[in-house]
């Protein structure tokens, strides 16, 4: 291990608790922000977030804090671990606080309807460069409840400054969190963004009791679409091989933990999109996600049937059933065409 350090935790949710524990863990003080002061009272005092992370003990180098200027303050490494739809709020508040250059962390996954930015780019565009000494993201097949059991979790970090990747590999690194390094940070992101998508597919799948076959198909297929689009926005498709593509949909598609999993599910099972986000009390990323990789497919002219049908599902108010059987109507095609087609692109750039 590395130096301990001071590190500030945005957002107390299972992801950001769980993460927080894994610093804990590796001998670093940890300062824990959230927005909820009875929330904070009970980290504190009792030592447990129980809406989030049932029945998990948090060490005492766990503190939460209601002032992000508090949390902010002596830290050079900020992990953000709040919804897609609140990073940007969340990037303004850090730079309008923040008077020295932070190393950010961004552990979320999705991207931007309508703009379509990656979170990254949202980073960017709200922290100004003269205050963002680096920005890093963590992804991969991680759900939180598994992390703060210490269960192996194996994820992966990248960075467009791969020594600021290592440092946060040391950061995170022990002996139940494996931590990789990985360069293309446009294919993690991408990964773990649209994985949420199949999710929400497979979890549909299962409502309408389909069987494995189905969603073997779907996350086969679907990994296909992942790659296809990725790779028209820059990705390397060797990345979707890897921990934040096939690894990441693995577990989001077939774990009881998984948020879009269950959505899919209950939507599956006849209930309304409306009365499935209420009903689930945290934040579903493949609503939105859906939606903006909807636009990304028509602006890349690309090819992604599973999320065309999902949109449908979503938006369109068309049946779960009626969009399966559009989808297994789809005219013929050989199976190898995707792969061809990805590594023709690629030939080409070079």
């Amino acid at each position: 291990m590395n130096h301990k350090e001071t590190v500030a935790v945005i957002g107390a949710g299972s992801w950001g608790t769980a993460l927080a524990l894994v610093l804990a863990d590796n001998g670093h003080q940890v300062k824990l922000w959230l927005r909820n002061k009875e929330q904070q009272k009970e980290i504190n005092e009792q030592r447990t977030n129980p809406k989030y992370l049932p029945g998990v003990e948090l060490p005492e180098s766990i503190q939460a804090f209601v002032s992000l200027e508090e949390a902010l303050k002596g830290v050079e490494t900020v992990i953000i671990a709040v919804p897609t739809k609140a990073v940007r709020e969340m990037a303004k508040e850090i730079s309008a606080i923040t008077a020295k250059p932070l190393t950010v962390v961004h552990v979320s996954k999705g991207i931007e309807p309508d703009t379509h930015k990656r979170i990254s780019e949202m980073i960017e565009e709200e922290i100004p460069a003269h205050l963002l000494k680096d920005l890093v993201v963590l992804s991969g097949p991680s759900h939180a409840e598994d992390v703060s059991a210490r269960h192996p979790t194996t994820v992966t970090v990248s960075s467009k400054n791969m020594k600021a990747a290592e440092k946060i590999q040391d950061l995170f690194m022990n002996q139940h969190f494996r931590v990789y390094t990985n360069p293309d940070l446009i294919g993690v992101e991408i990964g773990g963004a649209l994985k949420n998508i199949i999710a929400l597919a497979a979890g549909i799948s299962d409502g309408l009791g389909y069987g494995d076959n189905a969603k073997a198909a779907l996350i086969t297929r679907g990994l296909a679409e992942i790659s296809r689009l990725g790779t028209k926005m820059g990705a390397n498709p060797l990345t979707f091989s890897g921990l934040a593509g096939i690894g990441d949909l693995i577990v989001t598609c077939t774990s009881v933990h998984s948020r879009n999993w269950k959505a899919g599910n209950l939507l599956g099972k006849g209930h309304k999109l409306d009365e499935v986000l209420e009903n689930m009390g945290m934040v579903v990323e493949g609503v939105r996600t859906t939606k903006a990789a909807y636009q990304l497919a028509k602006k890349y002219e690309t090819n992604m049937p599973i999320t065309e049908a999902l949109y449908d599902v979503l938006f369109n108010a068309v049946s779960p059933k009626d969009a399966v059987d559009q989808l297994m109507g789809r005219l013929k095609k050989h199976e190898m065409e995707d792969l061809v087609g990805i590594l023709s692109e690629q030939m080409e750039q070079r």
